[in-house]
């Protein structure tokens, strides 16, 4: 299936039922650095992306009775199955995704996280007593409620972060005692395959309870319009969101989509901070990462000075081969990416204070100033190494412009000001406020989710368990 990496023991086709199946068709996935050929990836078909629903569909009431040891033991060994060849799968994410080793690094250990707080939780799975008795009719009456799986859930993740996104949809789903469908974005294939590879290696739950399918979009659909679905959850841009919510209707759908994260610099900040901020949070995995930073609003005592030391901390950003430890920014994952961004910063209407050409494939890391409302790279989520910087009169005008966005998953602010921070976490619109930090921190394990055009439904294990089981309410009378 592929010529690298992964070393014994992985077998080739598709793991949709007990088993692998082979398919028709193959896929190269593609290093996007040079253009060579990583491997070929199994394609999936519709007809395959049905068979593996009626799989899940059969193994449904066996997950959903495993005991909690079960469910908590196939997590743990896929865990320490992972952390045994991290660097195998660093090398891999690095080829097929083309982010640099430092973000393949960062995702691994963020997967490992995933998959250990999954396991965990399972044992706080529980419900409650309700006492029935607030009513006369209730006397006498015992109540009490517990969660139950949801059913299938199809995980449909991102190219930019395939991995730790789909231990995002695959570990929550199996500490729920959900069956789980994975349709990995076409680009980025591998490391989930392998991932789920290991989960079924390890033997604690049915192999059927997770299986993964490729494919375009007409596989997609066969996943997402099966009415006997329990939830969908998906990470990806907002256009594909939508579109996928009205597909699965009625089933319940969690999303997880773009934006265009804002960060605030209040005039009583640590300018030079904040500018570190920004090149750390402005082109990490290249830009292409939902909560990077894409809009700087600075309150304009302090604009000038901060676009100063931002254009002199430019310079420091290394663009290179992604399998150097030293590289920040490489190419985008395709060509098409990489002329939509140059297109944007071409016509943004903004000045150019660095970068905006290409370096070799990638694009040079780019600062823009001015950039005006209505332009795409101002509005719209730009997924490359862009940051646009614009003067404000105070902080309300600087919330305001957050706020005018249409979507709303991470924000920041930098301020010496418990007053300004406690303002923006209660002003900005968005699914998290970040105080002195970049609006790309996220830890794994706390609620993370959007609002707006950003997204319905909360991620991280223990947020994603609730979304992922029901409750169901058991009264008796003695």
């Amino acid at each position: 299936m592929i010529s690298h990496e992964t070393g014994d023991g992985w077998p080739s086709g598709l793991p949709v039922g007990s088993g692998w199946v082979e398919t028709d068709a193959t896929r190269d996935v593609v290093f996007p650095y040079d253009g060579s050929v990583v491997g070929a990836a199994p394609l999936g078909t519709a007809e395959l992306a049905r068979r593996a629903v009626a799989e899940a569909l059969a193994v449904a009431p066996a997950m959903a009775a495993l005991p909690s040891h079960a469910r908590r033991a196939a997590l743990m060994g896929a865990h320490d199955a992972l952390a045994a060849r991290r660097e195998e799968f660093e090398r891999l994410l690095v080829l097929e995704t083309g982010k640099p080793l430092v973000d393949c690094r960062v995702e691994v250990a963020r997967t490992l996280v995933t998959l250990a707080t999954a396991a965990e939780e399972v044992a706080r799975l529980h419900g409650e007593t309700v006492p029935l008795d607030l009513l006369p009719a209730g006397e006498g009456l015992v109540g009490f409620w517990t969660r139950r799986p949801i059913g299938v859930v199809v995980g449909i993740t991102g190219f930019n972060y395939p991995l730790l996104l789909a231990a995002h949809k695959i570990a929550p789903a199996l500490a729920a005692g959900c069956p789980i469908i994975v349709k990995p974005a076409p680009a980025t294939p591998l490391a989930t395959l392998w991932l789920v590879h290991l989960l079924r290696a390890a033997a604690a739950l049915p192999p059927a309870g997770v299986q993964l399918v490729t494919g375009d979009v007409e596989v997609g659909r066969a996943l997402v319009e099966d009415p006997r679905i329990g939830a969908v959850s998906f990470t990806g841009s907002a256009a594909a969101g939508h579109a996928i919510a009205r597909a699965a209707a009625p089933t319940k759908v969690l999303l997880e989509l773009g934006s265009n994260a804002a960060l605030v610099v209040a005039a009583d900040a640590d300018v030079a901070a904040a500018a570190d901020a920004v090149v750390r949070g402005g082109y990490y995995a290249s830009g292409q990462a939902c909560i990077s930073v894409q809009r700087v609003l600075v309150e304009e005592p302090v604009h000038d000075a901060f676009v100063s030391l931002l254009a002199e901390r430019m310079k420091d950003v290394v663009v290179g081969d992604p399998r150097s430890p030293g590289t920040r920014v490489a190419p985008l994952i395709d060509p098409a990416a990489t002329e939509r961004v140059l297109a944007w910063v071409r016509g943004s209407g903004g000045t150019l204070v660095s970068g905006g050409t290409l370096d070799g494939r990638a694009i040079a890391p780019t600062v823009l100033t001015g950039v005006p409302d209505g332009a795409d790279a101002w509005d719209e989520e730009i997924f490359g190494p862009v940051v646009c910087v614009r003067p404000v009169p105070d902080l309300d005008a600087a919330f305001a412009a957050v706020n005018a966005s249409r979507y709303g998953l991470h924000a920041s602010v930098f301020t010496r000001s418990l007053a300004t921070a406690f303002a923006a976490i209660d002003r900005i619109e968005a699914g998290g406020v970040v105080v002195n930090e970049v609006p790309g921190f996220r830890a794994d394990n706390m609620p993370y989710g959007g609002v707006k055009d950003s997204g319905a439904g909360r991620e991280g294990p223990r947020f994603a368990i609730e979304e992922l089981t029901v409750t169901r309410m058991a009264v008796i009378r003695p």
